[in-house]
């Protein structure tokens, strides 16, 4: 069970941090990944994290701007999302890849960046 949550209304330039909890037990091969569906687009790939070493993956249109995150001890993946632009207006999801494909995905949170 994932379960997202800090979207909200903001303006370009400015940040926002989404958290995701994960339920049950993470193991080292798990990844967990953020992506994005802004409306009438399809649902596109953010960043990724991979729950043991920590190796993390940006789409281009965010690197630099969004960093994402882990806490092992809390079972928690982060989103910092820096330097916002009105084209990261979206529905953001978590979800999470235990071998090959994202198969467990939670519910979704709002952004809208205001230009």
């Amino acid at each position: 069970h994932l379960q997202a949550s800090g979207g909200g209304l903001v303006q370009a330039g400015g940040y926002l941090r989404l958290s995701c909890a994960a339920s049950g037990r993470a193991y080292s091969s798990h990844v967990m990944g953020w992506f994005r569906q802004a409306p009438g687009k399809e649902r596109e790939f953010v960043a990724s994290i991979r729950w043991g070493a920590g190796t993390t993956y940006y789409a281009n249109s965010v690197k630099g701007r969004f960093t994402i995150s882990r806490d092992s001890a809390k079972n928690m993946v982060y989103l910092q999302m820096n330097s916002l632009k009105y084209e990261d207006t979206a529905v953001y999801y978590c979800a999470l890849k235990k071998v090959v494909t994202y198969d467990y995905w939670g519910q979704g949170t709002e952004v809208t960046v205001s230009s």
